[in-house]
Parts: structure tokens; C-alpha cells; sequence
């Protein structure tokens, strides 16, 4: 009940929108060890002036705000000694900092004024006793606006604009139609993950600068090297059984991983392993993801998926041969069938189908998404530059996108999003809501609906040449290399007769 509470009471916590602007510019750089050239994470830099603050990052890189009332910009460190460098009229200032003692004399203003550049550790409160962290950058771009980056292991996604407006930051994750909308206390962050238009759910977040850990170590050393390929099983609170595959990397206490599904991968997964404990999060703009569970000597793995409101058993075993069920064999085209086709309006309300003109001789590869779907997102990032690589061989693709509403306006918006952010210039068109049900209806030839993304292959003379079910993405490794070379041989055979 006071989980239930406290979603309620959010609302009147969250931010207002005012008007705010600021007249500044960007500068940035890299902060490095002088003794042997390594980047600096947590370094202090801020301004003589405005008193403008900011960190380096992992990376090393930092950046800030400035305007023409500062003159000096100061780098502090407690393990290295603080320089100042005079600002001019550049936008790139490196320094290498000294071992030895800060001084005191320049040590960080009081109240320095609040500036979201930089790293920062969220963590978002799942349940009353459920935290999840995660880890995200905010950087400018070179039109002077800044964007959010959320780090996940190997992966820095984009996540969209960020805008401040006196004591309220956003985070747009137009993505997802969603929002991360905070007030600013002291240069901390707090408020909730939401959707753009408030409605539904409410999440509650908190976020600090300067932060790359993500989860808190409590020293404990991991009880061996768990790193490797496993069967496993995920079991739904009703017995429900579902086969995936769980890769993992262990390097030291850090391990990243992900889970292979029929329906798609669970992306990038990134935590750690303390004793034979492991902790896994993830979030890119849509819901954080949260598994945990432990590992036994002999091989084994058990754990849960942790939502919300309810959790998904798991349990696994070591092997190296774990595989899915073969996605090429999973749907097909009822028998009666002899092609596919299906006629919806594009993002201009024309009807397309198939049997138009521009598709005629033409190898057509058609996926069925949507632009909420993190494994689409996977597929798209991969497909709108192979189509711009290879349309001119006598290519088409067209995607037809099933969406959370189906009113006009918020179809517009969502694959006008889509097709900006990710440079699409192939043919999007919407299906309907976005229900496997509903979607085995709208397309009558196929046998069945499984996951988000299929993708069908189709010759031309108009026959079916394959499909293939869910989508294996960067994060599998090996799986989406193979899945690459698979897609290019059989466009490439298809081209050929």
C-alpha cells in the first residue's frame, strides 16, 4: 500500500515547465595522468566567474558551460595537484594534472551553480525495497544543446534531448514517448520516469553527479569466473516454461551479459558479481531491467527477473552448445497461401501494399516492428544503413510498425520520430495496435505471431524465401555475427536469379 501511495504522490513532486534560456557556450576536453598519460575520471572543473562546475567522466573527458564573466578555469582533484588554465576564446582545453596534494586554496566553491554535464548514477526505486541503478552521460552537441547517453556495457545509447528550465531538468526519451523529469536539489536529481504525456505509471528515480559505479561493492571477491554460455530456463509466476540461452563476460567483479530468447535478446546487460552473487541492470528510455541470481561452482545458475509488480523465475546450466530453437523454422504461410501481402497507410496516410509498382522484380525485405521495441530499435540501427548500402542492387524494405495507440496523431509523431533518428528512407507503414494477437489478424497468411521484430524475406517473383523470427542484436556477440552473414547470403543468392 505505501508503494501504491508514494506513485500517487509523485505527481505533485515532479516538475513544472517554465521558460528559462541561458546565453553560454560549451567548452570540453580531456583530463589526464602526467606520469603515464591515463585518462582521469572525477576530476572538479569549474569556472572563476559564474562558479559553473562539472566532472570528467570515465573516459576522461569533461564538459562545461562558460560565459564571458568567467576567465579561469580550475581542475581539482584530492589526489592530484589543482591547476588553473586562463580561458580564451577556444572550446578545447586539455590538461595533464600532477600526483601530489590539492591545495587548499582552490578548493570547490560552496554553491557552485548547478550543470547537468557530465556522469551520473540513477537509481530507481522498482518496488519499496527494490533499487535498480544505472548509469548515464549528458554531453553537448555541437548546435550548443545537450543529449542524454545511457551506458549499459560496451553500449553508449542516445536517449534524446535534455532540456533545463530554472530548478527542473528533462530527459526526453522520445524513443519511448517517454520522459525522466527531475528537480534539481543541491546537484542532485529527483523525480520520475513517465510517459511525455503523464499519463499511467509513475517511476520513482534519484540520480547523483560524478557517479560510474553502478552497483554499490561491498568488498566481498567473487567466488570464481562464471563467465561462459548456459541453458536456460525462464519460469512465469503461472508455470509457464520459456528455452533462452545466457551469455556472460566476467572480468574481475564486473560482469555484462544478456539472455537469448526466441522473441529477441535481453541487450546489454551490465553489474557485477560479489561472492557468487550477480547483479545485472539495464535501461536505455523504456522500463529499467533488473536480474539477479548465483552461480554454483558445478555450473549452475539460478535467479529472477525483478519488475515492478512481479518476478520471472530462472534457472540455467553451463553449456557451451546452448542454442534456440532454429528462428527460420518457427513461422511460416498457412498452407493455402502462396505469398504474403497486406495493404496499411504509411506515415502520410497513402496505402501501401505490395503489389505497388516500386516493389515489382524487386528482393523485398519487409519487418514487422515497432518503435517501442528495444530488439527493433537493434534491427533498424542495422537495416537503415545496409538499405542505403544496398538499395541501388534492386532492394526494397518496408516496415510495417505496430504502435502502443493507434489515434493518428500519435502515429505520426512516434514514426516520424523513428525514421529521424535513425535515418530511415525505406517505406514505413502502421499495422495496428501493437498485440501478437492482433497482428496474427491483420496478416491472415501467416501461421502464427511470435516476436517483435519478424522479418520476411521475399524473392522477385513475389514468393516467400524466408522468415525469420525475433532478432539476435549486438549484444549477443557471435549470434548477431552470424545472423548478419546469414541475411547478406541470402539477399546476395536472391540477387543473383
Amino acid at each position: 500500500m505505501k508503494h501504491y501511495l508514494l506513485l500517487l504522490l509523485i505527481p505533485a513532486l515532479l516538475p513544472t515547465q517554465k521558460t528559462y534560456s541561458q546565453h553560454v557556450r560549451t567548452i570540453s576536453g580531456l583530463v589526464t595522468c602526467h606520469e603515464d598519460a591515463s585518462p582521469l575520471e572525477g576530476v572538479l572543473v569549474y569556472a572563476k566567474g559564474t562558479q559553473k562546475a562539472s566532472g570528467s567522466q570515465q573516459d576522461g573527458m569533461y564538459y562545461l558551460e562558460v560565459s564571458d564573466k568567467d576567465s579561469i578555469l580550475i581542475f581539482k582533484h584530492n589526489e592530484f595537484q589543482t591547476q588553473e588554465i586562463k580561458l580564451t576564446a577556444c572550446s578545447e582545453y586539455n590538461i595533464a594534472l600532477d600526483k601530489g596534494q590539492s591545495t587548499p586554496s582552490a578548493a570547490q566553491p560552496a554553491s557552485a551553480p548547478f550543470s547537468p554535464l557530465g556522469s551520473w548514477r540513477a537509481v530507481f526505486q522498482l518496488r519499496p525495497d527494490v533499487e535498480v541503478p544505472i548509469n548515464f552521460d549528458i554531453r553537448p552537441t555541437t548546435s550548443g544543446k545537450q543529449k542524454v547517453f545511457f551506458r549499459n556495457g560496451d553500449e553508449q545509447f542516445e536517449g534524446g534531448w535534455v532540456r533545463q528550465e530554472q530548478d527542473s531538468l528533462f530527459l526526453l526519451l522520445d524513443q519511448f514517448d517517454n520522459e525522466l523529469a527531475f528537480k534539481i536539489s543541491d546537484g542532485t536529481l529527483s523525480g520520475a520516469l513517465r510517459k511525455q504525456d503523464h499519463s499511467g505509471f509513475s517511476l520513482p528515480v534519484k540520480a547523483e553527479p560524478g557517479q560510474t559505479s553502478r552497483f554499490k561493492e561491498t568488498g566481498t571477491a567473487p567466488a570464481g569466473d562464471f563467465s561462459g554460455t548456459y541453458d536456460v530456463i525462464f519460469r512465469s509466476e503461472n508455470g509457464k516454461e520459456e528455452k533462452a540461452v545466457g551469455l556472460f563476460r566476467q572480468k574481475g567483479n564486473k560482469l555484462s551479459g544478456t539472455f537469448l530468447r526466441v522473441t529477441g535478446d535481453s541487450r546489454y546487460l551490465e553489474g557485477l558479481v560479489e561472492g557468487d552473487q550477480f547483479y545485472l541492470s539495464s535501461f536505455i528510455g523504456s522500463s529499467p531491467s533488473y536480474y539477479k541470481g548465483s552461480f554454483s561452482k558445478d555450473g549452475k545458475l539460478t535467479g529472477e527477473i525483478v519488475g515492478s509488480r512481479s518476478s520471472t523465475a530462472f534457472t540455467g546450466v553451463s553449456n557451451p552448445k546452448a542454442a534456440l530453437p532454429d528462428p527460420y523454422k518457427l513461422t511460416h504461410l498457412k498452407e493455402g497461401y502462396s505469398s504474403f501481402d497486406f495493404s496499411f497507410p504509411d506515415i502520410d496516410g497513402h496505402t501501401v501494399s505490395l503489389k505497388d509498382p516500386k516493389f515489382k522484380d524487386k528482393v523485398v525485405i519487409v519487418t514487422i516492428g515497432g518503435t517501442w521495441c528495444p530488439n527493433c530499435v537493434d534491427e533498424t540501427s542495422f537495416l537503415a544503413p545496409w538499405y542505403k548500402a544496398n538499395h541501388a542492387r534492386g532492394v526494397e524494405v518496408v516496415t510495417i510498425q505496430y504502435e502502443r495507440q493507434t489515434d493518428p496523431a500519435f502515429v505520426k509523431k512516434v514514426l516520424t520520430r523513428f525514421r529521424d533518428k535513425y535515418d530511415i528512407t525505406y517505406t514505413q507503414v502502421f499495422g495496428g495496435i501493437a498485440d501478437k494477437a492482433e497482428v496474427a489478424k491483420s496478416l491472415p497468411s501467416l501461421n502464427t505471431f511470435l516476436a517483435f521484430p519478424t522479418t520476411i524475406i521475399i524473392d522477385r517473383k513475389g514468393r516467400v524465401a524466408q522468415i525469420h523470427t525475433g532478432y539476435s542484436g549486438p549484444a549477443t556477440g557471435e549470434y548477431y555475427t552470424q545472423f548478419v552473414e546469414e541475411f547478406n547470403k541470402e539477399i546476395d543468392t536472391l540477387l543473383k536469379n
